[in-house]
């Protein structure tokens, strides 16, 4: 419970950084409005947060992993092939939102040392914090992450602990907790609907709760939130107390954060806030990591490099991404300057990844056999909610709304044209039975006038049935220069929807000579072929009791899609035009494969050969 506290809770639990502060804004405070504001928190918390994840979404764990895109991955074999979409926006603006999350949760707390210095530039130590996160990600965050632990329960324990002596300034505003104050300033109060945009940023970190799931397990996530969510209520409680004994006056530049602590506490207290937005920005950093391995390996994302930086599961370093993360975290400050001008880019790509986590677990509801009557209960609450503050966020739009949306956007086009690219080469692609070639193989494997090619010689093939290959396959093997071997082996990969399942199936087409290899694999775990392979070498010796003998040489064979292709419409040549610029800066077969210490053979051939003539004239 103490390492979830680390890994999962660091968004959400520094939301009382910035949310009261963004609802008081620079207006006279009202009472109406800081006790409707904290009671919409207050439900916000227990329908969005606890029902919706902890409860409910918490259920959908793919083998112990959760996560949209493992959500996606749950269903994807049983429901229509458009959940792709909600999975692809989803995760998109999921990524979208780690380049937000930094920039407003660290200026947030290194914004408190104006109240000690209102002269201070806090632009160049948020960059440096934030530089130096992200420049230490490629040594492993093993170490620090040790850390995280304690660093949030101290968090947690102070917020909760100023929150609470703060109450005393305002003893009654617990009747907050009763709905119709939300419901009176959404209704009743000018422009008290717009407010829900600044409400939504306490559940923004809600996704993190499922997306660790792999992290923590169930248990101690639903144990964990319990205290989590106390504390949580007892800052924003606090913070409320506070304005309200402010009444009428406007707080300017004031954040009620702060401003509920002791003068002596302030810069511990600082210190300790900025060491708390440093997690959350980890935690967010080390998710998107996550997100763009899973996207890879479901082939919505161009293959880039991924290293594991130490040998714990499931901690990745993405290079590509960290810098692609930085430099974006580093304009957002530059072009903002403050968190309350962030706060109006914040919330509405989550939003939007919210709603399509919904939508993927409605199917999964259904999968499971829930009744419909409580489906259709699940959906009416959460088009509501989720609805409303959809429409609360597009407010912030033009106010810097579209910076998110437009990172998102970039990310959805990427992702749809890899996937849709992927599509357009499969719809060309022939496959043939493999047992009407055997003879021929044997033929060349045994004619001596033939040069050798390898002792044995190994195809990636994409073709899921045992029995069958592409027809570009067999044109290689026997065009132009025939490919002779003592041994040919196929191999296949298949993706598998657990996320950490590796078997493969040996199936000896002919004993010694012709053998096909299909690894299933777990959309988490990258497909080092060599190494794999090394595996069926070791598991054939001992099952046959001797060795696989000569040497290895791998045929790669290119797709070699082009806008050309007979049959294309406009949108498809678009597709692969861009697709053809984003392989330029993606890593080769060689590489993506792991073949790093393996002799490869690239070889172009056109999408176009069919089963007409395969054989060598």
């Amino acid at each position: 419970m103490l390492v979830s506290l680390g890994i999962i809770y660091g968004d959400i639990g520094t939301s009382p950084l910035y949310v009261l502060d963004s609802i008081a804004g620079n207006k006279p405070i009202e009472s109406a409005v800081i006790l409707g504001a904290l009671s919409l928190i207050f439900w916000t918390l227990t329908f969005q947060t606890t029902l919706k994840y902890i409860v409910l979404t918490l259920q959908a764990d793919n083998h112990g992993e959760g996560g949209i895109f493992s959500l996606y991955a749950l269903v994807r074999s049983k429901g229509p092939k458009w959940l792709i979409f909600p999975a692809i926006l989803g995760g998109s603006a999921l990524l979208a939102d780690g380049i937000i999350t930094p920039p407003i949760s660290v200026s947030s707390a290194i914004e408190g040392l104006r109240i000690l210095n209102p002269q201070i530039n806090t632009i160049p130590i948020v960059i440096a914090i934030i530089t130096a996160l992200f420049l230490i990600q490629r040594m492993g965050t093993d170490i620090v992450g040790k850390f995280f632990g304690p660093v949030m329960m101290v968090w947690f324990l102070m917020i909760g602990m100023m929150g609470f002596a703060s109450l005393s300034l305002h003893p009654d505003i617990f009747k907050a907790l009763n709905p119709q104050y939300g419901i009176a300033l959404l209704i009743k109060h000018p422009g008290g609907f717009w407010l829900l945009s600044s409400v939504f940023l306490c559940t923004t970190g809600a996704e993190a709760l499922y997306s660790d799931l792999g992290h923590c397990g169930r248990a101690n996530i639903r144990v964990s939130w319990i205290f989590v969510k106390a504390m949580l209520l007892l800052s924003y409680f606090g913070q409320g107390a506070w304005l309200l004994s402010q009444q009428g006056a406007s707080i300017g530049d004031l954040n009620p954060f702060y401003e509920i602590m002791p003068k002596w506490f302030l810069l511990p207290g600082i210190m300790i806030s900025t060491t708390a937005t440093v997690v959350a920005s980890q935690a967010l950093i080390s998710g998107s990591f996550t997100l763009i391995n899973e996207a890879i390996r479901l082939n919505f994302w161009p293959r880039v490099r991924i290293k594991n930086p130490t040998n714990f599961r499931g901690q990745l370093y993405v290079p590509s991404m960290n810098w692609m993360l930085l430099a974006g975290c580093i304009a957002v400050v530059l072009y903002f300057k403050e968190s309350a001008n962030m706060e109006a880019a914040y919330g509405l790509a989550i939003v939007l990844a919210m709603i399509m986590t919904t939508t993927l677990l409605v199917f999964y509801l259904h999968m499971k056999k829930v009744p419909v009557w409580i489906i259709a209960i699940c959906v009416s609450i959460y088009v509501f909610i989720e609805g409303a503050f959809m429409v609360a966020n597009m407010a912030k739009f033009v106010h810097g709304g579209w910076i998110t949306l437009l990172i998102a956007g970039t990310i959805v086009s990427t992702m749809f044209i890899y996937y849709k690219a992927r599509k357009i080469r499969n719809k060309y692609l022939e496959f043939v039975p493999v047992a009407g070639y055997i003879p021929h193989l044997l033929q060349l494997s045994e004619d001596a006038s033939q040069e050798k090619f390898a002792s044995n010689l190994v195809y990636l093939t994409s073709a899921d049935q045992k029995d069958e290959l592409e027809a570009r396959v067999l044109y290689s093997l026997f065009h132009g220069k025939a490919k002779k071997a003592d041994t040919y082996w196929f191999v296949h990969i298949n993706v598998v929807d657990e996320p950490y399942a590796m078997s493969y199936d040996i199936i000896e087409i002919v004993p010694d000579k012709v053998i096909k290899v299909d690894f299933s694999l777990g959309f988490r775990l990258e497909p080092r072929v060599g190494h794999l392979f090394n595996r069926v070498q070791e598991d054939l010796v001992m099952l046959h009791k001797k060795e696989v003998v000569g040497d290895f040489r791998f045929v790669v064979l290119d797709a070699d899609v082009r806008s050309s292709l007979p049959g294309l419409g406009f949108i498809e040549k678009f597709v692969i035009r861009i697709h053809s610029i984003i392989k330029k800066f993606s890593l080769t077969d060689r590489e993506a494969f792991g073949l790093k210490n393996e002799i490869v053979f690239g070889e172009k051939i056109s999408l176009l050969i069919g089963s007409g003539d395969l054989l060598k004239p």
